[in-house]
């Protein structure tokens, strides 16, 4: 069979399954099974396609009829230009998280911290832009970590990143010019409401448990003891959570507070600077 046979009769078995996107996720599918770039693939298309790739193809599509992500299913997902290695360990970094590394490559910086770094895919990116930047990752997941050390490994950044377990700002010594976080910011009470692809990501990653701002109290709380005077905190957030996210940093003592959208313009970002006590 030609590949775009294959690839019609995938999408009609997403759509059946009620999966939104069904074109898109079927030709990344198809890409991944024939092991070429996404790009190329339309070039392809025409070609029959041997057995071994239309079984891998169909492997693919009744792991997304259940709902799998894409990302799992390829073992891995482009962010912000760069393909990052994701397991169920991790939370798959998705593309309104761009909005946060854009924010911080905005302004200059020497040394970052990542708190709950998961994949890693902020923390790399950052280095990678910044090849004389230095970091640290955090996270409560030993596996996690090691997603994120190969992320940094194969992206070639292991020299300037240190990734350690730890809750939050637990262990962590020094000051930093920057922190960055993605915490967990579901409310419990959402988490029955959201896509089935949830249930393949960890809980922790998604959820605190409570209402959605334990992970920001602490953060505001605490980040200031951190940070050069200055220095910068951002934290990605639900797009309802902006104000009560404002609110915690200006009681932590911070300045300057402010809000990004993404880039469908809902609100994303919450960052602040720590005050500057050498300004006059």
């Amino acid at each position: 069979m030609r590949g775009d046979a294959v690839l019609r009769a995938g999408v009609a078995q997403l759509v059946e399954a009620g999966i939104e996107g069904a074109p898109r996720d079927a030709r990344r599918l198809m890409a991944g099974a024939m092991g070429v770039t996404a790009d190329r693939l339309t070039l392809c298309l025409a070609d029959e396609i041997d057995e071994s790739v239309r079984t891998r193809f169909a492997d693919y599509i009744a792991r997304r009829a259940r709902r799998e992500p894409v990302s799992h299913i390829l073992g891995g997902r482009l962010f912000h230009g760069r393909w990052f290695t994701v397991s169920r360990d991790v939370l798959d970094p998705r593309p309104e998280t761009e909005a946060l590394v854009e924010a911080a490559l905005a302004a200059p910086f020497s040394r970052v911290l990542d708190l709950g770094t998961g994949s890693g895919a902020i923390l790399i990116t950052l280095l990678a832009d910044r090849d004389e930047a230095r970091g640290v990752g955090t996270d409560l997941s030993e596996a996690a970590l090691g997603v994120a050390r190969d992320n940094a490994q194969r992206l070639n950044v292991a020299g300037q990143a240190e990734f350690r377990c730890a809750d939050w700002f637990s262990g962590i010594e020094g000051r930093f010019d920057l922190i960055v976080s993605n915490p967990p910011y579901i409310a419990q009470a959402e988490m029955a409401g959201l896509s089935p692809e949830l249930k393949f990501e960890p809980h922790m990653a998604l959820s605190d448990g409570g209402d959605g701002l334990s992970a920001y109290r602490v953060i505001a709380g605490e980040a200031l003891r951190y940070l050069e005077p200055g220095g910068r905190l951002m934290v990605e957030i639900g797009p309802t959570q902006a104000e009560a996210v404002a609110d915690l940093m200006h009681a932590g003592g911070f300045v300057g507070v402010r809000v990004v959208a993404d880039l469908d313009d809902r609100d994303r970002v919450v960052m602040a600077n720590a005050p500057d006590f050498n300004d006059s």
